[in-house]
């Protein structure tokens, strides 16, 4: 299947915690984090914290200086 080739170059790039946070999320979910982690994974200094917001857009991911790189924290909005 194209998409899942796709998405396994692209999650190659980035560091194993990251790949294994990732396995069995739904596509969707994938393509609104990824961003934001292959971000993290090019600077190598911070982690991202990842917000399930239920009432408006569900979820965003943004690097966050006070989590360690390669680290990824859920919170709820």
């Amino acid at each position: 299947m194209l998409v899942r080739q796709v998405y396994s170059l692209a999650m190659s790039q980035l560091p194993a915690s990251y790949q294994d946070y990732l396995e069995g999320k739904s596509v969707a979910f994938i393509e609104t984090v990824r961003p934001v982690l292959l971000q993290s994974a090019a600077d190598q200094q911070h982690g991202v914290r990842v917000i399930y917001n239920p009432g408006s857009t569900g979820h965003q991911a943004h690097l966050d200086e006070s989590v360690p790189y390669g680290t990824i924290v859920e919170d709820i909005d």
